[in-house]
């Protein structure tokens, strides 16, 4: 049964919008007496039937609905933008599907972009969220420096590691994560972070780790250690 989008529902009656509407009358070719499903995410699960099927808003009845709990953890990344949008959006699609809590995308002393188009992302994670099932839509944060994050008090109780590329480290990110936490994942940008940075980040509670003995790029970095995490939690 095919899952649709859409934010601040109000059964009995849920109308999707222009382009979730579209989607159903001319992509999937569904018709008034159809049975889709809907979320809001964040965690509620409406099964629903086509009352009326139009392109432009789609009409639905609430014939029944769940709410879906969250996991009991939370992975969190915080990471520099790439200078090639295109990555930053593919990273972002798969950590989605994999399953993130919130994304934070900062800047560092060798960050290679300032900002990245958030609407773009957004589209990603809606669509990745469809794509794998999941109900509770991950969030996007941006404009966080590195002192920011380092020194927020909102990640208090998490577990919090640093990744960044050193031949020697001992510690892979496997061996120092337990499960069920809630998680702080910093991945630097190509020119990866710096020895000052490194240094203040550990002094706030920041665990150095490995992501593995291959040089990563920056996206990579970020979509193996939200699948390490999740694999820690299966």
């Amino acid at each position: 049964m095919p899952l649709f989008f859409q934010e601040n529902c109000s059964p009995p009656i849920i109308e999707l919008n222009p382009e979730e509407s579209k989607h159903l009358v001319r992509v999937l070719r569904k018709s008034t007496g159809d049975e889709v499903q809907v979320t809001d995410g964040l965690g509620k699960l409406y099964f629903c039937l086509i009352d009326q099927a139009d392109q432009k808003r789609t009409r639905l009845l609430v014939k029944s609905e769940e709410e879906v709990p969250r996991p009991p953890y939370q992975i969190n990344l915080v990471i520099s933008p790439t200078k090639s949008p295109d990555r930053m959006e593919w990273m972002v699609e798969k950590i989605t599907e994999i399953g993130f809590d919130k994304l934070y995308l900062m800047r560092s002393e060798n960050s290679e972009r300032s900002f990245l188009k958030t609407d773009r992302l957004e589209k990603k994670v809606i669509a990745a969220c469809k794509q794998s099932l999941q109900f509770h839509k991950p969030e996007i944060e941006t404009d966080w420096t590195f002192e920011q994050v380092i020194h927020s008090k909102e990640f208090s109780g998490f577990q919090k590691f640093i990744a960044f590329v050193d031949e020697n480290h001992p510690n892979h990110l496997l061996d120092l994560a337990k499960p069920k936490q809630n998680y702080l994942m910093l991945i630097g940008p190509e020119g990866d972070f710096t020895p000052k940075e490194i240094q203040a980040a550990t002094a706030m509670g920041f665990a150095p780790v490995s992501l593995g003995k291959n040089r990563l790029r920056t996206e990579t970095a970020g979509l193996s250690a939200v699948q390490m995490l999740q694999i820690l939690n299966r």
